[in-house]
C-alpha cells in the first residue's frame, strides 16, 4: 500500500500556480517603474558615450587633415631654409609653432614639434628648441633618437654638458644600430671630455671601436681615445 502511494506521488504532475507568469511580469514592471529614472539615466550615459566616441574620431580626422595641409607648406619653407616663415607662417598658412600648439594631438602636430625644434636650434633659440624637441614623441627609429641627440646639442651650446650627456645617452641607447648609433656615441664621448669625465669618454670611444668597427666614426674614436690615454699616462 505504501508503495502505491509513493508511485502515485512521484507520477503526479507538479502544479504550477496559474498566476506565476503574471507575478513575474508584475515584478519586472514594478522594478522598471521604481527605477525608471536610473535606467533612463544609464541609457543616456551610454548614448552620450557612443556619440562622444564617434564625434572624437570625426574631430580628430578633421584636425589631422587640417594639420597636414598646413604642414605641407611649413615643411616646404623649412626645406628652403626660410626658417621664419616655416616657424610663423606666411599670413595664409599656419607655421610650425601654431601647428604644434593647435594640433598637438595629431600626428602632424607632433611632427611639427620636431621641425620647430630643429628650426629654433638653427636660430640659436636653444631653450625653445629643447622645449619643442622634448614635446616630440615617436616610435620612429630615426626621428626619436635624432630628437634626443638634438636636445643634447642644444644643451651643449648652453654649456650644460651634464644635461647634454643625458640626452646623448638616450640617443645612443634608443634602438642601437650601425647607421646612427656611432655618431651619437661620438657626441657622447666628446661631451664626457668636456665634462672632465675622461674614463667615461674612453668607454664610449671603445664601444664605437669594438661594436661598430666598420663605421666612419671608428677611426676618429681611435684617435681621440689614444689622445686621452696619452694624457692619462697610459
Amino acid at each position: 500500500m505504501a508503495k502505491k502511494t509513493t508511485e502515485a506521488t512521484v507520477n503526479q504532475p507538479i502544479e504550477t500556480p496559474a498566476n506565476a507568469p503574471e507575478l513575474s511580469l508584475d515584478t519586472a514592471e514594478d522594478f522598471v517603474q521604481r527605477n525608471r529614472n536610473l535606467l533612463l539615466g544609464g541609457l543616456a550615459v551610454v548614448a552620450l558615450l557612443v556619440g562622444g566616441i564617434f564625434f572624437y574620431r570625426y574631430y580628430t580626422r578633421n584636425q589631422e587633415a587640417e594639420a597636414q595641409k598646413y604642414m605641407f607648406r611649413a615643411v616646404s619653407y623649412f626645406e628652403a631654409d626660410s626658417l621664419k616663415k616655416a616657424l610663423n607662417g606666411d599670413g595664409l598658412n599656419d607655421g610650425l609653432l601654431k601647428i604644434a600648439d593647435d594640433y598637438g594631438n595629431t600626428k602632424a602636430g607632433n611632427l611639427a614639434h620636431f621641425y620647430a625644434g630643429v628650426a629654433l636650434l638653427k636660430q640659436g633659440k636653444f631653450d625653445d628648441a629643447i622645449s619643442h624637441l622634448k614635446d616630440f614623441n615617436a616610435d620612429d627609429l630615426l626621428l626619436q633618437a635624432r630628437a634626443y641627440s638634438l636636445i643634447g646639442d642644444a644643451y651643449l651650446e648652453k654649456k650644460q654638458a651634464g644635461e647634454a650627456i643625458e640626452y646623448y645617452e638616450k640617443a645612443a641607447n634608443y634602438e642601437p644600430n650601425k647607421y646612427f648609433t656611432p655618431a651619437y656615441l661620438l657626441k657622447l664621448a666628446l661631451a664626457y671630455e668636456i665634462n672632465k669625465q675622461n674614463d667615461k669618454a674612453i668607454e664610449a670611444y671603445n664601444k664605437i671601436i669594438t661594436q661598430y668597427e666598420d663605421a666612419a666614426e671608428a677611426n676618429t674614436a681611435k684617435k681621440y681615445k689614444s689622445k686621452l690615454e696619452g694624457l692619462a699616462g697610459n
